[in-house]
């Protein structure tokens, strides 16, 4: 059985861990949440083994020394590169927690990185203290679920200008802004050949590169703001006959593209 991963904050959690000076036989505390979560919630006995992670690459095998006093002593541990073409997610606000979802299952995927979206027709609204603390609560907990050592960087929320911009900013670094929507001609084969050449460049000269993802809400992309898109540069295409909810669209491409990436194997 796979150990349970627990996903700590280094400049909040109080954990003392410096990479240059970690190593076996090292003992560490682990934060009071942490250790609610592990001993006390899944119940975690001595001897029992887990991982701890930065969320920043850094995976570390150890095994419960004391319940009493949360002390985990550590065997071995791995740091873990980032990918080089990565894959990014813009989320619009959804309402009824689709949008949430969506971030879930894309962390769950490995996305690693999500941007927030209040678009046109957005009906939610991004409630700084509150929206962001429970996305970035669903991100931690769905790469806990994942076992991945690296965590989904999560973004200021832009408004459909600050989309303008990052596909403005895409073009100049040769990465690719693939908008979903139902009423596009363009079809997801001639996004895979997109991808293989922006993966082809990123290999030849080891530039790291990003593949957003937009998807929108409930009520769609509006036709101004495709426009908008398409004129900065973005792709436009549909994933198929079928119409996907907005906590749907962005998991199916991710996804897709992972494949195409060989992350699925």
């Amino acid at each position: 059985m796979t150990s349970p991963l627990f996903v700590f904050d280094a400049a909040h959690d109080d954990v003392p861990v410096n990479r240059d000076e970690l190593r076996a036989g090292w003992t560490i505390t682990l934060p009071p949440a942490l250790k609610r979560h592990a001993i006390g919630a899944m119940r975690l006995q001595r001897g029992d083994e887990l991982q701890l992670s930065d969320g920043h690459g850094l995976r570390i095998d150890a095994q419960v020394a004391d319940t009493q006093n949360g002390l985990v002593k550590v065997s071995e541990f791995t740091t873990e590169e980032r990918p080089v073409t990565r894959l990014a997610l813009v989320q619009a606000l959804a309402k009824t927690g689709h949008d949430v979802e969506a971030i879930d299952m894309a962390t769950q995927i490995g996305v690693d990185e999500v941007v927030p979206w209040q678009a046109n027709r957005s009906i939610s609204k991004w409630k700084a203290g509150r929206t962001d603390r429970k996305w970035d609560q669903t991100l931690v907990a769905a790469t806990e679920q994942s076992r991945r050592a690296w965590k989904p960087t999560l973004d200021e929320c832009v408004s459909s200008k600050g989309i303008v911009a990052i596909c403005r900013r895409a073009c100049v670094h040769h990465e690719l802004v693939i908008v979903l929507h139902q009423d596009a001609t363009a079809t997801w084969d001639g996004i895979e050949r997109k991808v293989a050449a922006l993966e082809q460049r990123c290999l030849d000269d080891g530039k790291p590169r990003t593949i957003y993802v937009v998807v929108g809400p409930e009520g769609g992309i509006s036709d101004d703001e495709v426009g908008q898109f398409t004129d900065a540069g973005a792709e436009v295409c549909v994933l198929g006959a079928n119409i996907m909810r907005a906590s749907t669209a962005g998991p199916v491409a991710l996804s897709l593209l992972s494949r195409s990436l060989g992350r699925f194997v």
